[in-house]
């Protein structure tokens, strides 16, 4: 089942409306969110229908209660570090390892993300997001883009903490929630691209932690809430830092992650 966050255009709603995708139609869900729709049962009595073209898509959660960023593929985490010199350390291996994002800068597909100050290194990331519904379980996966300022979070890193301000100015979650009886997040084709030019390719099948391990470890000594994201990190050579060539994203970039199963998440750079 595919499920989504939505907005009728003329209501321009900031979280909108859930609902469900069947063909080219959205059919509006009886709860306030996805969240809420999840803590039900995931059943809910259903609305009114929407042509898919008279809608906006949001993002499947616009507050998450957490955003948790793992580094999952390891083809990622050798490549960053061995442009630093560095091999990958044998503690990656024995545990997943994860930073918290920001929840209250999270934006959706089409939408305007905005450049941030003090960066002339805007880099993309190409994720997948699992999204938990009720009991702590991942209820279904969607994009993610992790962006990064790779300056201010070289700079910040240097003393040993972090990353933060190099990312929490923007994650993109979308276009829509794909639940597990379409998709168990083990495989699927990832692409990235900039103005139309692919930049990136890899698949989930890479992910060296898989996705019961790093909803373990999140819930770990804690408790996890619906709504919460746990991101996969990001794939090997999933992103401008990986490549070395120092094109970084510009204003006015559009930049397109896909995932085979979930759909494109498309953002332009203010």
């Amino acid at each position: 089942m595919k499920l989504c966050m939505f907005t009728p255009k003329e209501l321009a709603l900031e979280r909108g409306w859930p609902g469900r995708l069947e063909g080219d139609r959205v059919i509006q869900l009886a709860a306030q969110t996805l969240q809420s729709f999840f803590s039900g049962g995931g059943e809910a009595r259903e609305h009114a229908e929407y042509a898919l073209a008279d809608v906006d898509l949001r993002p499947p959660v616009l507050h998450p209660p957490s955003v948790r960023d793992f580094m999952a593929f390891e083809e990622h985490v050798a490549n960053a570090r061995r442009q630093r010199g560095a091999e990958v350390p044998k503690e990656w291996y024995e545990v997943p390892v994860f930073y918290f994002s920001n929840p209250a800068a999270i934006y959706g597909p089409e939408d305007t993300v905005p450049y941030p100050e003090e960066t002339e290194e805007l880099d993309y990331e190409l994720e997948c997001a699992g999204v938990i519904g009720a009991d702590g379980a991942i209820a279904g996966f969607t994009v993610l883009n992790d962006w990064s300022a790779r300056d201010l979070q070289r700079q910040e890193m240097r003393v040993g903490l972090g990353p933060a301000k190099g990312k929490d100015f923007a994650t993109s979650l979308g276009p829509v929630l794909v639940t597990l009886d379409e998709l168990d997040g083990s495989t699927g084709a990832m692409t990235a691209r900039v103005n139309g030019e692919e930049r990136s390719r890899g698949d989930l099948s890479a992910m060296h932690h898989k996705w019961a391990a790093l909803v373990d470890h999140a819930a770990r000594n804690t408790r996890l809430r619906p709504g919460d994201v746990i991101g996969s990190g990001t794939v090997g050579n999933g992103c401008i830092l990986e490549h070395g060539d120092g094109r970084w994203l510009q204003r006015g970039d559009v930049v397109e992650l896909e995932i085979e199963g979930i759909g494109i998440m498309r953002n332009t750079i203010a």
